[in-house]
């Protein structure tokens, strides 16, 4: 590295993250060891519950040997048996990384080894404390979370100094009996009809909008996101056949006109409430059932919804990969698009490193936000902020080494990309400090 290298790295490295994506769940939850989907397992397997175990049944993981290999009752010993033969597969992937880092910088080990196995166990539960939030978090140096709940619509956080909270809209819009189920247990409500439902969105707006920093929707995992205008009659009739006393299953087109309609009308909500929409765009989770077709038209069908709301702040996710050159075509173009790297860090760390030089040449640096760690354990956050670290150090070093920047403009640009952005764009974030 050379002197200018150096200093970059170092300017990176005490700069805090703001953390624009998360899906954490409670600390209460982890230090009660209370089991269920969100924890299934209550030791140190569980930080690799996300991501890592999709490598590892591409890889050629049995399915039956991962659904043991986080069993609660099932020793650290027998597990590691069951991950080893794949281990060595995977652990140059940015998800495998990310646990590394977090293996090293929590527990002072190296690696996933037979003798490592039982101390990181150990090490694991000493960790699961009250107070083990903020103490992860503050040794990634990262000042605050936004996150997106999968247990509730918007979680009532025990830590909102730390844990600013995203209102989900994705229930509203894709309108599954699943997400009807869920809004029922919350409000006690069964909507019959499309009024009903859109005055307990209001509803939704009306209490969690004033502290909420964003509407965040993942609808993208199950249809396009081209959304165009549907008369509200239209939309009417459609919900009565959906969801009324007498119910009819939508055929696939009455279904996104449906979705249509009230996604629209929450995007409106989110502008009345000056909230920004997050997007989820491009590569999906999971392993075996992604239509890239599907992916590969995301840009595309997010243009007539940019136009048609131009108020509205949208930002859109995890750079579209594999197709993010057109995202940041997006940005380029549309005053009212930011593009959010959460996650990319780890799905492909080169890609986040390439894309991050290219943007910065070509979108006004105020709209990117760099890091999210897109996890429910807070544990690999830190491994993967110090994958997105590196990331953006040589991304600006190599800017600076091509004479793209002046290496005194670094500084003011990192503090930008990795907080002040953020800080600047959502409403009701917590602030540790000055922006």
């Amino acid at each position: 590295m050379t002197t200018s290298d150096r200093q970059i790295a170092q300017w990176v490295e005490e700069t805090p993250f703001v953390d624009t994506h998360e899906h954490l769940i409670e600390e209460s939850q982890r230090v009660s060891g209370r089991t269920d989907q969100w924890l299934p397992c209550d030791d140190w397997t569980y930080l690799l519950s996300a991501y890592v175990a999709e490598d590892l049944l591409t890889a050629g993981m049995p399915a039956a040997d991962l659904q043991s290999f986080f069993r609660p009752d099932l020793s650290s010993e027998a597990k590691y048996q069951l991950i080893s033969p794949h281990w060595d597969r995977i652990r140059h992937t940015g998800y495998a990384q990310a646990v590394r880092h977090t293996l090293r910088g929590l527990y002072n080990e190296d690696d996933l080894t037979a003798e490592s196995v039982p101390r990181i166990a150990e090490k694991y539960r000493a960790t699961v404390r009250p107070g083990f939030y903020a103490g992860v978090l503050g040794l990634a140096n990262i000042e605050s979370c936004q996150v997106n709940s999968l247990q509730r619509i918007c979680m009532d956080t025990e830590q909102p100094a730390i844990l600013a909270q995203d209102l989900s809209i994705l229930e509203f819009c894709r309108c599954s009996p699943n997400d009807l189920a869920s809004v029922e247990f919350e409000t006690g409500k069964r909507p019959t009809t499309l009024e009903e439902w859109l005055n307990i969105i209001d509803f939704y707006f009306a209490t969690h909008g004033p502290r909420a920093v964003a509407v965040k929707c993942q609808i993208a995992y199950s249809r396009a996101l081209d959304f165009v205008p549907v008369a509200q009659a239209h939309a009417s009739r459609l919900f009565l056949h959906h969801c009324g006393k007498v119910r009819h299953a939508l055929g696939p087109d009455d279904l996104k006109a449906l979705q249509d309609y009230l996604f629209r009308y929450c995007v409106s909500k989110a502008g009345e409430f000056g909230l920004p929409v997050k997007l989820h765009t491009g590569y999906l989770a999971g392993c075996g059932s992604m239509q890239l077709a599907r992916v590969r038209n995301n840009a595309a069908d997010l243009c007539q919804l940019l136009q048609d709301f131009p108020e509205t702040r949208f930002v859109l996710m995890h750079i579209g990969y594999p197709y993010e050159q057109e995202f940041i075509a997006l940005a380029k173009h549309y005053p009212n698009v930011t593009i959010d790297m959460c996650w990319a860090w780890i799905i492909n760390p080169a890609v986040g490193f390439r894309f991050l030089k290219d943007f910065l040449l070509a979108v006004p640096a105020n709209k990117i936000f760099t890091f999210g760690g897109d996890y429910l354990a807070v544990e690999p956050v830190y491994g993967h902020a110090c994958i997105a670290r590196r990331g953006i150090a040589e991304a600006l070093s190599q800017l600076v080494a091509e004479r793209w920047i002046a290496r005194e403009e670094t500084p003011d640009l990192i503090q930008k990309i990795m907080r002040g952005n953020a800080l600047r764009f959502f409403p009701n974030m917590p602030r540790a400090s000055a922006s």
